[in-house]
């Protein structure tokens, strides 16, 4: 064999060999990068799949959290109300759905501003809507965000008061809102095309949208928690741009006609202290004197009336109206009507226009005082006590500049400024000194609360400690009013002055699932303490033996105005006889001439409702209805104190046909009662 070819040999062998090699790591890198490529293609398959599944996801997280909340109110559901919350849900599956498509994308600074918007906005429309209805047992809506015009004190007075709770409630939105945008860019990944370009531009339309598009917000509220949240905030922000977005009432000026001058009848003379306080319910207060052997010092022993134990020991011969009633339970419609002597259905002209007790106290020559602790710039409160007759006047900033607006300022400061200037009016008198730190979110004296446990918090599980909170407030007002009290009967006006106290409404802790008050016209919001104490001399025979034979007889707040007018002496002037006529009540002075069916409501045409509530009483026979009722309920408050036992409409005989022809039906099934349609604009698809 030639040397060469011996040699070339194992050459040419080795050359196949790597040739063979090579072309077996080809055919393997091949099959590699196929497979890969597979498994690339899968991938893209299942985060196609699971991508659109995520993107759903924050609607059906919306609607289960909704169903968990309100799932028996879902259920009654029809017709129309159905095709408005699918309509919501379109538009909650538009909103989200884009907001998370943009912000998964894999760079650009715009998923950045897309993510925020994302976490930010289901944070507080879900967080915000959860909390909201745990106090109010409804959802926010944009009635509620315009109730009061100074939403910013408002709004951080109320994270003072009970923040915890507040984040409590959105911090489960924030992380999964957080969790979702995580998987979003690991999952969704959306990549360059014409769809996907779109997609990210329509997504800032959509949030505009939310926020201006109508929605059913307010009789069955028939959308979901986020659709209303964005139309409440939407309507907000219009109507602080000066866009008008719905009938929000609000006390105006008022404009009564110029009394002629009256001369009080012949009879005791008296002057008239009235002393209103601010959602003191009738248990937190004590309306009726302790029996002797159960009463005690406050400090020495336990009291008989823990609540307000200095008020029980100054008037320890007050004449108790353990069954006062108001007729709303929202402070400005029960001035108007506890110094109007109008039922809260009047019309707004008439609310502007009747005269008030003051007006009438101006005519017959008596001195005037109105002081208060309560912040006028509260939805322009201010208006409607401007131009009172009176000689001494003042609010809560002018007792203290930094008052906070719904606190109002200290009520010692009002006691004392009371005590300063009340023996410098001229006699006779009518004086109105109206306390307001039994409001939320409640002055308390952290040495002196023997309610215990108190919290601030809201939360349901701490429902107890928070109604201790609201009582050890009630405890620290009291010592403010007793304080007043005892000065006036040690001082030369005392034994001439008749006091008369009662509160302006009640306040709920969720004994029928809603907290606060203007929620309904159920007797923890409007069942109120009431008495009158009058020295020897000041009232006939006739009068006590009225007083003392309504102790037990349900009276509202439409007979204040009347008893009021009788103290003075003016409720027989012929020349009020047109007045006295448009006043529902009578004079607690004087035999009751039968019970009367009373209009109760928190929607009037002086205040427009957060929530729809209305019905009526008569005697002790209520008929009751809130937003979500589509039928009336009926109680014996009698027999029936705590309202369990709904008797059906018929046992409340003709006061449904009544409430029918006033409303238009019960609140449930109207969206605006009849006796404000002239007042009602704006969209909705209620």
């Amino acid at each position: 064999m030639p040397r060469s070819k011996a040699i070339n040999e194992p050459q040419a062998v080795e050359s196949d060999a790597a040739s063979r090699s090579s072309r077996g790591l080809a055919r393997d890198l091949g099959a590699d990068r196929a497979a890969a490529r597979a498994r690339l293609r899968a991938v893209a398959r299942v985060r196609r799949r699971y991508g659109r599944l995520l993107l759903a996801l924050p609607l059906l997280l919306v609607v289960v959290a909704d169903v968990r909340i309100r799932g028996d109110r879902l259920l009654d559901l029809g017709g129309k109300h159905i095709a408005s919350y699918l309509g919501a849900m379109v538009e909650s599956a538009a909103l989200w759905g884009l907001l998370l498509f943009a912000a998964s994308s894999r760079r650009g600074a715009s998923r950045w501003l897309a993510a925020l918007l994302f976490v930010t906005l289901a944070t507080l429309s879900l967080g915000g809507q959860l909390y909201f209805h745990r106090q109010y047992a409804t959802y926010l809506n944009l009635d509620a965000t315009l109730f009061g015009t100074s939403l910013s004190a408002s709004l951080f007075g109320q994270l003072r008061a009970d923040g915890e709770n507040f984040f409590r409630s959105v911090l489960p939105p924030l992380v999964l809102a957080i969790a979702l945008v995580w998987l979003g860019r690991r999952i969704v990944r959306p990549g360059r095309t014409a769809w996907a370009r779109a997609a990210r531009l329509a997504a800032p339309a959509v949030v505009v949208a939310a926020f201006v598009l109508p929605c059913s917000y307010r009789t069955v509220q028939a959308s979901t928690p986020d659709v209303i949240y964005f139309h409440a905030i939407g309507g907000l922000l219009k109507e602080l741009a000066g866009v008008e977005t719905t009938a929000q009432v609000r006390p105006g000026l008022r404009t009564p006609p110029a009394l002629p001058q009256v001369a009080p009848k012949p009879g005791p003379r008296r002057n008239v202290l009235f002393i209103l306080t601010e959602s003191v319910r009738a248990d937190a207060a004590c309306s009726a004197r302790a029996p002797v052997r159960a009463r005690a010092f406050a400090g020495e022993a336990p009291s008989a009336c823990p609540g307000t134990p200095r008020t029980d020991a100054a008037v320890p011969d007050r004449l108790p109206l353990t069954q006062m009633r108001s007729n709303a339970s929202t402070t400005a419609i029960g001035l108007a009507v506890l110094w109007s002597g109008l039922q809260p259905i009047a019309t707004r002209e008439a609310l502007h226009t009747a005269p008030l007790v003051f007006d009438y106290a101006h005519a017959a020559g008596f001195d005037s005082a109105y002081w208060t602790s309560h912040h006028m710039m509260f939805a322009n409160s201010r208006l409607y006590v401007q131009d009172l007759p009176v000689s001494h006047q003042c609010g809560a900033t002018e007792l203290d500049p930094l008052a906070d607006i719904d606190l109002g300022a200290d009520d010692r400061l009002l006691s004392a400024r009371a005590r300063s200037e009340v023996l410098s009016l001229r006699e006779p008198f009518l004086a109105v000194a109206h306390f307001g730190n039994t409001h939320v979110p409640y002055l308390v004296d952290p040495e002196d609360a023997p309610f215990q446990p108190a919290l601030e918090s809201k939360a349901p599980d701490d429902n107890e400690a928070y109604r201790n909170y609201y009582r050890n407030a009630v405890h620290r007002q009291d010592a403010a009013i007793a304080e007043l009290i005892r000065f006036v009967r040690s001082s030369p006006v005392g034994e001439r002055t008749v006091i008369v106290f009662t509160s302006d409404h009640g306040e709920a802790f969720r004994e029928h699932g809603q907290l606060g008050h203007t929620g309904s016209i159920l007797d923890e919001e409007i069942r109120v303490p009431g008495w009158i104490d009058a020295p020897p001399g000041t009232l006939t025979a006739e009068e006590e033996g009225a007083l003392r034979a309504a102790r037990d007889e349900p009276v509202f707040h439409t007979d204040v105005a009347p008893t009021l007018l009788d103290l003075m002496g003016l409720w027989e002037a012929p020349a009020l006889a047109g007045y006295r006529a448009a006043m529902v009540g009578h004079s607690l002075l004087r035999p009751s001439p039968g019970p009367a069916a009373l209009a109760l409501t928190n929607c009037t045409g002086i205040w427009g409702c957060a929530f729809k509530n209305w019905g009526m009483m008569r005697g002790t026979m209520k008929l009751e209805s809130r937003a979500w009722d589509t039928a009336w309920h009926c109680y014996d408050v009698l027999a029936d104190p705590r309202e369990q036992r709904d008797l059906g409409p018929a046992a409340c005989g003709d006061l449904p046909r009544l409430a029918d022809a006033i409303y238009g039906g019960p609140a449930g099934s109207v969206d605006v009662p009849a006796h404000l349609r002239g007042l009602a604009v704006g969209p909705h698809r209620d």
